[in-house]
């Protein structure tokens, strides 16, 4: 043993991985606390998500250390993720919710976790955007409650999820940065002064951060935990948990036991996952974290600040000059590939829709659509064309099996089966699809034909009066073909012809399980479905639109709520910590 900081520190081996000095408890309280070790409410651990199975892929981690090093840990979960997609019933919104907090009990149960603290604040649905969702969330109070709840649980160690913008959900980063702020003001006087005056809780200083990270998964094996690796893009520190470690207590490698608990997030299609991890250990992989404090410091690495940030990128490297960490920001941006352009002709006579394309109808190009998830057999292209003030798209889709048929009471979260998604940013300067129209279309239903729904944009729920869609599914099958009709004038935002973009996209599902395999987009960089940056310019030729306002977006506000949920009640009465981050 020996001391680091005036702190005793030891090394403990972990399979074959090391586990460093810094990672054995050491913080300090200032003044008398309640969440003292021994308490029902202390852990020595506190993991950070935004969704109901944000913690599954650590679970092997937090398996690991409370096995060999007596850590407890704990989880804050902001929302219960309503917004999500539902494989197993037609629960959606607050229902949904509650049915997610079960599924997420259970399974952190089988790595011994037993406090999950959830904030009751909405999931809307599926964006890129930590700014929109800060807004959602109500950021200063959904702070407040954070900072509460590390005082009152005294964490040594504090695990978040990746805060930067690229290819992240928008609930995944703000949770984040939330957790990190979090991080550096339980213990500032000045910070939620409140807490300390009138619910007599004491500041705390966790002493250790850690951030997921997901850049090191092909580095599988015992041995790749123990070289040195570094963050390619901010130049921090990562260190690694290998899966394989047995567990005494279960008989199996940490790695089966984390397989066996995601396999209970029922709703979000994990049951799909194969049963069984390699029993080989090197293929079996590690969880992998950014060091982004220690010793109750932020790591300090040397910041190489890019310039021409599109907008959401610079809004967070604000944020992480503002938070003392802007080396945070370091290559955040990704060098975006140039967008695909076409140009959409105008067509005197209206194609009749009918999913097959007629002589005249679409005398554009043909767009090409290529696989951006999955690596399916499944193929398609787009056609575009223009009457008057309305948009008119084919999409042919070769494909070889038929996904799940949803019924009519479930003509929601099209991406769970065979669907074409349709996103349009009117102006072309979206930094969000907050201010876009989105719709996906299923070419079939249980019986019903097709049917088409909006989905995180504007206004998710039903489409606009004057769209229309059509469909032809072959038989035997081999494919289908959809056609859309799209007033213009009902979009959100006033056209402009020569910046108008879009994307196409294909979900292909070759399950009746209600999860998909494979995607494909027009353009197909990053999450391509939710970031307007990516899509592609559709220059509407001959077109002069008249004007209109701009209509103001309506997100779902709707949550689940603790008072609603018996075992977070329960669990309030053991710890003694209110629901909901509340005060006392």
């Amino acid at each position: 043993m020996g001391v680091v900081g005036g702190k005793v520190s030891r090394r403990v081996v972990l399979g074959a991985a090391l586990v460093a000095p810094w990672m054995v408890a050491g913080c300090s309280s200032d003044g008398e606390s309640e969440g003292a070790a021994g308490d029902s409410a202390h852990n020595d651990v506190l993991f950070v998500g935004a969704h109901p199975d944000d913690e599954s892929s650590n679970l092997s981690t937090f398996g690991q250390w409370r096995e060999n090093l007596g850590w407890t840990t704990g989880v804050v979960t902001i929302t219960r993720g309503e917004g999500g997609g539902n494989a197993v019933g037609v629960e959606e919104g607050p229902a949904l919710g509650l049915v997610r907090e079960s599924e997420e009990r259970k399974a952190t149960g089988l790595v011994g976790i037993e406090n999950i603290y959830y904030l009751d604040k909405a999931d809307f649905w599926y964006t890129l955007s930590a700014p929109l969702t800060a807004r959602v969330w109500d950021e200063r109070d959904t702070l407040a409650r954070l900072v509460r709840l590390v005082r009152r649980t005294t964490p040594h160690t504090m695990v978040v999820m990746d805060p930067r913008p690229f290819n992240q959900h928008g609930g995944h980063q703000l949770s984040a940065r939330l957790g990190i702020e979090a991080f550096r003001l339980a213990g500032d006087p000045n910070a939620f002064p409140e807490q300390i005056a009138d619910e007599a809780l004491a500041l705390w200083h966790p002493t250790r951060l850690l951030a997921q990270n997901y850049g090191f998964d092909t580095l599988l094996g015992p041995d790749a935990p123990g070289q040195p690796h570094t963050d390619p893009r901010s130049g921090l520190p990562v260190i690694g948990v290998w899966s394989g470690t047995p567990s005494r207590e279960h008989n199996t490698s940490w790695a089966q036991v984390e397989r066996d608990a995601a396999r209970l997030y029922l709703t979000q299609g994990f049951a799909a996952k194969p049963a069984h991890e390699p029993t080989d250990p090197q293929q079996l992989g590690s969880d992998w974290f950014t060091v982004l404090a220690d010793e109750g410091r932020f790591v300090e690495v040397p910041v190489q600040r890019q310039t021409e940030l599109k907008p959401l990128y610079a809004e967070f490297a604000d944020w992480a000059d503002r938070t003392g960490i802007p080396w945070l920001a370091n290559r955040a941006q990704p060098d975006y590939p140039p967008k695909p352009e076409t140009a959409i002709p105008a067509v005197a006579t209206a194609p009749t829709l009918n999913g097959v394309e007629g002589p005249g109808e679409y005398p554009g190009p043909e767009l090409p659509l290529a696989i951006w998830q999955g690596g399916g057999t499944c193929t398609g292209t787009a056609k575009l064309s223009r009457h008057d003030d309305d948009l008119y798209v084919l999409v042919t889709v070769t494909d070889d099996r038929k996904g799940a048929e949803l019924t009519a009471d479930d003509i929601k979260r099209h991406w769970r089966t065979d669907s074409v998604e349709i996103a349009i940013d009117p102006r072309g300067d979206a930094d969000d699809t907050s201010t876009t129209f989105k719709t996906g279309i299923l070419p079939y239903t249980a019986g019903q034909g097709p049917a088409a729904e909006r989905d995180a944009d504007n206004h998710q729920g039903a489409t606009p009066p004057g769209m229309q869609v059509a469909a032809v599914v072959s038989e035997p099958y081999r494919g289908y073909s959809v056609e859309v009709k799209i007033p213009l004038d009902e979009l959100p935002a006033p056209v402009d012809p020569a910046a108008f973009a879009m994307n196409i996209l294909v979900y292909d599902s070759d399950t009746t399980d209600k999860t998909g395999q494979t995607r494909l987009a027009w353009s197909p960089f990053g999450s391509p479905q939710a970031d307007p940056y990516v899509w592609g310019t559709a220059t509407l030729v001959d077109y002069h639109p008249a004007p209109k306002p701009e209509i103001p977006s309506v997100i779902p506000q709707s949550a689940a709520r603790s008072a609603d949920s018996r075992a977070s009640l329960d669990q309030s009465r053991r710890t003694r910590v209110p629901i909901a981050g509340n005060p006392r």
